[in-house]
C-alpha cells in the first residue's frame, strides 16, 4: 500500500482526510444504532448517558448528527390503537376478506363507532428516532386506549354520501343505550339512513363490541332489517 500511495501521490506522508473525523467509532456506533432499534423513543440526552456509561463521551449533537448520517429522524409517534394479536389478525382476515370490493360495495357501508373526546388538550410531546418508512412500526407508536377519563364520549356514524347523526353519550353506554341511539340515529334522524342512501341498499358496520354483538341487539338489526 506505501509503494501505491508514492506511485499515486509522490509521497508516503499519511494525506489529510477530507472532513472532520467522526466523534464516535465503530463500536460506539453499532451500539447506538442497536440502543435506538430497540429503544427508539428514547432522548438524546438518555442515549448520551448510555453511550457515557459505555466508554464514549460525545455531545447530544454529534449523536444527531450520527443518527441523521444513518438515515434515522426525529419524528412525532404516530398514535394507534392499543390492539392485540388476536386483533389483529381479525383486521387483517377482515382486509382480505373485502379486498376484491369494489368502489360501488365501499359506497353503500354506513361506518360507525363510538370516540373520546379529550378534555385537557393533547398529552406532553414525545419524539421517536426511527427512518423513511417506519412510522407504523409498533416501536415507533404511542398506542392508546380507547374509552378513559377526563373526556367526553359521543357515537358517530359516516358515508360516502355525508354524515350521519352524532349522539352524545350521557355515562358508560351498556347494549340498552346502544340500541336506543341505533333508533335515533339511524332511523328517526334529520339524517338517518334512509336519507343518506335515498333508499339505496346498505350494510351496517360496526365493531365486535359486546354492546354492539349483545343478543338483543342483533334482534334489533334483524327486526328493522339492517
Amino acid at each position: 500500500s506505501i509503494i501505491r500511495k508514492f506511485k499515486e501521490y509522490g509521497t508516503t506522508v499519511n494525506l489529510p482526510r477530507s472532513g472532520a473525523p467522526r466523534k464516535i467509532g465503530l463500536r460506539a456506533r453499532r451500539h447506538l444504532l442497536r440502543k435506538i432499534k430497540n429503544k427508539p423513543m428514547m432522548t438524546r440526552k438518555e442515549i448520551q448517558i448510555d453511550l457515557e456509561a459505555s466508554g464514549t463521551k460525545v455531545s447530544e449533537r454529534t449523536i444527531s448528527r450520527e443518527l441523521h448520517d444513518n438515515g434515522i429522524k426525529s419524528f412525532t409517534p404516530r398514535k394507534t390503537p392499543m390492539l392485540s394479536k388476536k386483533h389483529v389478525a381479525s383486521r387483517l382476515n377482515f382486509a382480505k376478506e373485502h379486498l376484491e370490493k369494489g368502489n360501488d360495495y365501499w359506497k353503500s357501508v354506513l361506518w360507525s363507532d363510538e370516540t373520546k373526546i379529550e378534555l385537557f388538550g393533547r398529552n406532553a410531546a414525545r419524539h421517536v428516532w426511527r427512518t423513511e418508512g417506519t412510522a407504523y412500526d409498533r416501536k415507533n407508536t404511542i398506542p392508546t386506549v380507547k374509552h378513559g377519563g377526563g373526556s367526553i364520549m359521543v357515537w358517530g356514524c359516516f358515508t360516502s354520501h355525508g354524515t350521519g347523526a352524532l349522539h352524545l353519550i350521557d355515562g358508560k353506554m351498556d347494549g340498552a343505550m346502544y340500541r336506543q341511539i341505533l333508533e335515533k340515529s339511524l332511523i328517526f334522524s334529520n339524517v338517518s339512513a334512509k336519507q343518506l342512501f335515498r333508499r339505496r341498499k346498505w350494510t351496517f358496520q360496526q365493531d365486535n363490541d359486546p354492546k354492539h354483538t349483545a343478543n338483543l341487539t342483533r334482534e334489533w338489526f334483524n327486526k328493522k332489517k339492517i
